[in-house]
């Protein structure tokens, strides 16, 4: 037992060893050697990366709401920043509801938030034609779990640049 032990804790070892990105060429850059001055970890500009980590890519909405609160309209205009930097980003933004209601109430629901969302931006000077909506409803939940803390981050529009 304890022979088989050793083996898995070395495997685990070597495992754990190994580069996972795939995309690591030993030269301490992660980008084929280009070296473009970004430590391990930092987002290249411009990259849905960029976005989760530099201005957030999702806002939260209420139990059966569409409407954005002010800290969701704080994210909102950090995005619309963003996409006036990178002006020739476009961006999806996902609806998502809850698991509670029926499937076609909740891609209703899902449409509203995206749209909601989208209407902030475009009234934030983000050309329409850049920004496009799809809802999910409840079919992919960020959190999985039947309570509200699991409701509550599964309530959302998610913004998501085009590649």
């Amino acid at each position: 037992m304890l022979k088989k032990f050793m083996c898995l804790m070395a495997v685990l070892a070597m495992v754990s060893a190994c580069d996972t990105t795939g995309d690591n060429n030993g030269d301490g850059s992660a980008n084929g050697g280009a070296g473009n001055g970004l430590g391990k970890g930092a987002a290249r500009p411009g990259t849905q990366e960029d976005l989760v980590v530099n201005v957030g890519d999702r806002v939260f909405f209420g139990y059966d709401k569409s409407d954005l609160s002010s800290e969701a309209q704080a994210t909102l205009d950090r995005q619309a920043a963003w996409l006036k930097k990178y002006s020739s980003s476009k961006v999806t933004l996902e609806g998502h509801a809850d698991e509670r209601g029926t499937r076609e109430y909740n891609i209703a629901l899902g449409e509203r938030r995206a749209t909601a969302a989208k209407n902030y931006l475009v009234a934030a000077g983000i050309s329409a034609s850049r920004v496009e909506t799809i809802s999910y409803g409840k079919e992919r939940p960020a959190v999985v779990g039947s309570n509200e803390a699991a409701w509550a981050q599964n309530r959302r529009a998610v913004t998501v640049t085009a590649q």
